[in-house]
């Protein structure tokens, strides 16, 4: 005969392992959420979970509010903060924020994405801007920032041009009158327009004139 004390041992043993797998083969659908043991029916986008559901009413849920978005099916009791498009990061409203939609922002004009998340970007910068003397590789897009290159010897470019331009050739007809840069071409006079207000231009000479007794003024 097995003694009782032993029975009671056995049974309780047998609830407590029943009891455990029950609670651990609990599987929701993928349209429910759990709670304390029970499946509830998730809230639709746009919503979030107000009150769980019971045995005898099924889950309450409540439109998400201003600022706020949920873009699927979910269990929370709250909807999701909307994306700020903030100017001071670079960045623009590409589109709006809606109840199931969270917003999507877009670099601002003349600005270049580095930072993204999902279809969004995060922040952007401002292309950069060839100096005198380089020339536009390529031109910057809202996802790649300006690239820029040094002008060759003999070529100039005052930055933007996509392109180095052949400095001028100043000749025995053409006089030089200011060397060419890589920033700047260079500046050349012909013979016939070389006149003395330029010459006393680049030289800073001008003749003297002495006025005569006639021409004095009178104090």
């Amino acid at each position: 005969m097995i003694p009782r004390r032993n029975t009671v041992t056995a049974a309780s043993l047998l609830l407590l392992m029943i009891g455990f797998f029950r609670g651990n083969s609990l599987s929701c659908h993928p349209a429910e959420y759990e709670i304390k043991d029970e499946c509830c029916p998730k809230c639709q986008p746009g919503t979030h979970v107000k009150k769980d559901c019971t045995e005898f009413m099924s889950t309450s849920c409540q439109t998400c509010s201003n600022g706020t978005f949920m873009s699927q099916i979910t269990g929370l009791k709250y909807c999701l903060p909307c994306t700020n498009c903030d100017t001071g990061s670079g960045v623009k409203v590409k589109r709006s924020c809606t109840k199931t939609l969270d917003a999507i922002c877009e670099p601002l004009e003349g600005f270049y994405c580095i930072d993204t998340k999902e279809d969004s970007c995060v922040a952007a910068e401002k292309h950069s801007e060839c100096k005198p003397g380089q020339y536009i590789i390529t031109k910057g897009t809202a996802s790649k920032d300006t690239l820029c290159s040094d002008c060759s010897h003999g070529t100039f470019s005052d930055g933007t041009l996509t392109s180095c331009r052949p400095q001028t050739k100043c000749d025995a007809e053409n006089h030089l009158i200011k060397p060419g840069t890589a920033a700047a071409d260079a500046e050349c006079v012909g013979n016939g327009s070389l006149t003395a207000a330029m010459i006393m231009e680049e030289t800073g000479w001008g003749p003297t004139v002495e006025l005569t007794t006639d021409e004095k003024p009178t104090l």
